[in-house]
């Protein structure tokens, strides 16, 4: 009797533990293996659990073999779970978190994004801080004497991809005001055996070298004169059409664009057309030579009715201390170009911008607003310069030793001259600036900047006419994702 329990016991756990279902079930998933191993747990308790019943009633009865068996195979049983779970935890670190249809999440500049096992789809979250605080002394005028902190910049978004389809949402909520900036939609594919890529939106235009470049890219606080002498009626931004193509050592850019997403629909759009390109004539492991050049047109909106173009030569915060171009009243359209010249070898870079804005008037006739700039930096830590030779844009530096990793981050000192010339018209100012800056890198995402600007205006209109020079001292925190 007590061998046939014995043998009936052997049977109920071959087949538990070896049934062909089972093992098919095991394979199917992770969680599925769980909850068979915890499946065949019970079914042994309950076998133990009986077995123990008919022992107490064998009076003085030699233990039996079965028990140790089921002790060993409850044993078993436990590491078999744990050793699901810790091949979870492989499996975990080796994808960078799945979340058991092959998708991995891995961390990249601050912040996690999602991909596909097979890599067509993809989301990451976007943001950005920008805190700054400036100090402005030496003016003749005291009401240019300003001291304050300010919020930049901060934004929320999403960027990701279906394939070949991409898209990019930004709001900013710095000045205690919403405002959209990026948000459209981008299709990357070839054209002519090359790399191609549409955006349809608001998007940044392509226009300048600082101009086209993301403010948390730009090695000064400020973008330079070029980008803001240079600039459309229409904005940074414009909500249209641009398409560029990609060579090995050159891109080239067209875009169709209207007023950004603020116009307020009273009124027709200005419309612009806008044309970029560059060259990388040389183009070696250590530096290229860079050689640029746009050019756009506006057709001006109703809504329209004078220029008066006010340039910020003290950082942008302290808006007392511009350089005034004067109003210019019945204007129908304008137009401007520039050239960019520069290049990057090992750690070092040097870069020189110029543009000229034509302005049309019924009243004025024909009014140019001019601008130079010229700059250059050196990262002491030997990282090469955030700038990219394709795109023609300062992309965030790679920190070889980031801070959290117990590195001491990127250290880089950059200088600029910049160049306000607005003397063509009848009551236009004019002005300089040296820039002297210190960009300390925490790690991809993060850095703090120090700004040190030694500045002149001659205004013709405005409170602060005639010569005029100051300092400002700006400092900038940043974390941008």
């Amino acid at each position: 009797m007590h061998h046939r329990h014995r043998a009936a016991f052997a049977l109920a756990f071959s087949l538990a533990a070896s049934s062909p279902h089972a093992l098919a079930e095991a394979a199917a998933s992770d969680a599925d293996l769980r909850a068979l191993v915890r499946a065949q747990a019970e079914q042994i308790r309950e076998l133990n659990r009986r077995l123990s019943e008919l022992e107490r009633k064998q009076a003085g009865g030699a233990p039996v073999p079965a028990q140790a068996q089921v002790a060993a195979a409850v044993a078993d049983t436990r590491e078999d779970e744990l050793a699901v779970l810790r091949a979870q935890v492989a499996q975990q670190a080796a994808t960078g978190g799945g979340n058991g249809d092959g998708s991995r999440m891995s961390w990249r500049r601050g912040a996690p994004e999602w991909r596909s096992s097979d890599g067509n789809l993809r989301f990451r979250p976007r943001g950005r801080l920008l805190l700054d605080q400036n100090f402005t002394r030496g003016s003749s005028f005291a009401a240019r004497n300003l001291s304050g902190s300010d919020l930049a910049s901060a934004r929320l978004g999403a960027e990701g991809a279906f394939g070949q389809l991409g898209y990019k949402v930004e709001a900013d909520f710095a000045g205690n005001a919403v405002s959209l900036k990026d948000a459209y939609l981008s299709f990357d594919t070839e054209f002519g055996g090359h790399e191609a890529e549409f955006y349809l939106g608001n998007k940044l235009k392509d226009r300048s070298i600082d101009g086209a470049t993301s403010g948390i890219a730009t090695p000064f606080m400020e973008r330079n004169a070029v980008a803001s002498v240079g600039g459309m009626q229409s904005g940074y931004f414009g909500l249209g059409l641009t398409a560029k193509l990609f060579g090995e050592r050159w891109h080239a850019s067209v875009a169709v664009t209207g007023d950004d997403v603020g116009n307020a629909g009273d009124s027709s759009d200005t419309v612009a057309y806008l044309s970029r390109a560059h060259w990388n004539p040389l183009k070696r492991g250590d530096g290229f030579v860079y050689l640029g050049g746009w050019y756009w047109y506006e057709k001006l909106g109703a809504d329209v009715a004078s220029i008066n173009k006010t340039s910020p030569i003290a950082l942008g915060w302290n808006e007392q201390v511009r350089v005034s171009a004067s109003s210019i009243a019945n204007v129908d359209r304008d137009h401007a170009w520039g050239l960019e010249l520069g290049g990057v070898y090992g750690s070092g870079w040097l870069f020189g911008e110029r543009t000229e804005r034509t302005i049309e008037s019924d009243s004025a006739g024909t009014v140019r607003h001019q601008a130079e700039s010229v700059y250059a930096g050196w990262l002491l830590t030997g990282e090469k310069p955030g700038f990219s030779a394709r795109s023609g844009v300062w992309t965030p530096t790679r920190v070889l030793r980031p801070v959290e990793a117990g590195g001491y981050g990127a250290l880089e000192l950059a200088v600029r001259y910049d160049r306000y010339d607005f003397t063509d018209a009848a009551r236009g100012g004019e002005g300089d600036a040296w820039t002297l800056g210190v960009n300390w890198y925490l790690n991809d995402w993060s850095r703090l900047m120090l700004n040190y600007v030694f500045w002149t205006t001659d205004n013709k209109v405005g409170a602060f006419q005639g010569a005029d020079s100051g300092r400002t001292l700006g400092v900038r925190a940043q974390v941008a994702f």
